[in-house]
């Protein structure tokens, strides 16, 4: 296969990972949906849980290796492992690194799989000490790092608030205590952000969210140094069994090809969407980092290469009833979970999450509306909100 290290992200997208099939001549990789591959000749020393190698699907399989291909020649990394789910990603990286007695710093508020793990699962199971603290400030990081800190993790921009970390700032707190800095990256993509050029070890995605892109496969990876990827691969690929399906893995490299279009509308729509929702009378707060008023917004310009996402939150004037009822007057965005979807999806959270004490404070009076803007054209998006907004009496 062609080298493309000297092209384009964009073209990247399309030609990594892909070749031409050699029984049929298609232009584009076939799905191979075996679960099992010959052998060699001779396979009495073989290694049979060889993650590198096709032995069973268990282990890998042919469209699991050329995603990761694609993905760490898109984030510069060296090597790549993809797993079934973005929680399986981040579990495989807690699992492979975080031992015994080991402390570990996380952003505060955070995706709930990960705040479960390290919150409770991590420390119950295995005496695991966890320090959650808002990452945003760099200082809170480096008075929470103990002679035991053995990992660092980044969530930027966070889930659902928006806050953007320094990495480049965190990477050298990171460093100087001997601690490996793992970033989730899933809210930004490889497109706008790239940790592992900024000084993490890891970047992890939940490539079910903006990589796959279209709302119909599961899956997530980690990317970095070698022998960083081949101890997930061992432990919590291989040995645990958190592989992906070869039909998830086509389906996620085929998104890819069109990441970077999607990106720009995505974040170009966001802003509008973000501007107009600042703007209106019965609308509380908005965080998005391509606002100005966003706390982080200097950071985020900076190392998100002036696009921001599709992801905001914001607040209304009213109770959980209203909230609630705002959501259900929406006619054209979908009342929905997940994020980096073609369509619009916006979620309700109450203010009885069993995190919110951990919240910015304009987060947790009456909750607060997590919306993730989809691709459809910012004035029909802007409509919705409009019309919804009426109907509750804002």
């Amino acid at each position: 296969m062609a080298d493309y290290a000297d092209k384009d992200f964009l073209t990247r997208c399309i030609h990594v990972g892909n070749d031409i099939d050699k029984e049929t001549g298609a232009i584009r990789r076939p799905i191979t949906m075996a679960n099992s591959y010959r052998l060699p000749d001779d396979a009495s020393t073989l290694n049979w849980s060889d993650p590198n190698n096709l032995i069973y699907t268990r282990t890998t399989s042919a469209n699991q290796i050329y995603l990761q291909e694609r993905l760490a020649s898109l984030e510069g990394g060296e090597d790549c492992v993809v797993l079934a789910t973005g929680v399986a990603a981040l579990a495989g990286v807690f699992f492979s690194f975080i031992d015994q007695n080991a402390h570990v710093i996380c952003t505060d508020v955070s995706y709930i799989a990960v705040y479960r793990l390290l919150h409770e699962y991590f420390p119950d199971k295995y005496g695991v000490e966890v320090s959650l603290v808002d990452t945003s400030d760099p200082e809170e990081v480096r008075k929470a790092i103990r002679p035991n800190t053995k990992l660092i993790h980044l969530e930027t921009p966070g889930n659902p608030t928006t806050r953007v970390s320094d990495i480049a700032e965190i990477s050298k707190i990171a460093k100087k205590a001997g601690a490996l800095l793992t970033v989730d990256s899933t809210f930004a993509s490889p497109f706008i952000q790239r940790p592992l050029e900024l000084g993490a070890d890891l970047v992890i995605h939940s490539l079910t969210k903006y990589i796959n892109g279209h709302g119909d496969a599961m899956g997530g990876a980690v990317i970095g140094r070698t022998e960083l990827i081949d101890k997930i691969k061992r432990e919590a690929m291989v040995n645990i069994g958190g592989a992906i399906s070869p039909f998830n893995a086509w389906l996620i490299t085929r998104g890819i090809v069109t990441l970077p279009l999607r990106m720009k509308q995505h974040s170009e729509t966001a802003q509008k969407v973000a501007e107009f929702l600042e703007s209106y009378p019965g609308v509380t707060f908005v965080a998005y980092p391509g606002l100005e008023s966003h706390t982080q917004h200097a950071i985020a310009k900076k190392q998100m290469h002036g696009l921001y996402s599709g992801v905001l939150s914001f607040g209304i004037d009213g109770d959980v009833a209203r909230h609630n009822d705002f959501v259900n007057s929406l006619e054209l965005i979908i009342s929905a979970v997940s994020i980096g979807h073609d369509e619009s999806l916006i979620v309700y959270t109450g203010p009885d999450d069993e995190r919110i004490h951990y919240y910015p404070e304009e987060f947790r009076k009456h909750g607060f509306l997590r919306f993730s803007v989809g691709l459809e054209s910012a004035k029909d998006i802007i409509e919705d909100l409009k019309q919804a907004f009426e109907k509750v009496g804002l």
